[in-house]
């Protein structure tokens, strides 16, 4: 498996407009997918930050953590220490996982 990792966050939203709007000034890039009201996810060369829906009281909170790795074989997951949930996959294993959730999103990763 290749050492190529990037951090992954993955944070709950109230607003993905807004989200979109402010985080794409703070990468300085656009997000790589957006699924209006719903998910944006970027992928810059160190992170891989996604944002999705979630209801009011649990915005600006941290969903899981992880890695995105290079090669890496299969989707896994556990909990740190702390209950933190923690995630490690490759770009395809997380294209994936988004079009299970939203099955009319035709999503690929970018190399």
């Amino acid at each position: 498996m290749s050492s190529m990792k990037k951090l992954h966050l993955a944070l709950g939203v109230a607003d993905i407009e807004a989200t979109v709007a402010d985080y794409s000034q703070r990468f300085g890039q656009a997000p790589e997918l957006v699924i209006a009201g719903a998910y944006a996810l970027w992928r810059t060369d160190t992170l891989n930050v996604s944002v999705r829906k979630v209801a009011e009281e649990d915005a600006g909170k941290l969903r899981h953590l992880g890695w995105e790795v290079a090669g890496a074989e299969a989707f896994t997951s556990d909990l740190d220490c702390n209950g933190i949930l923690w995630e490690q996959f490759a770009a395809e294993h997380q294209a994936a996982e988004i079009k299970d959730a939203w099955p009319e999103v035709s999503y690929e990763p970018e190399a």
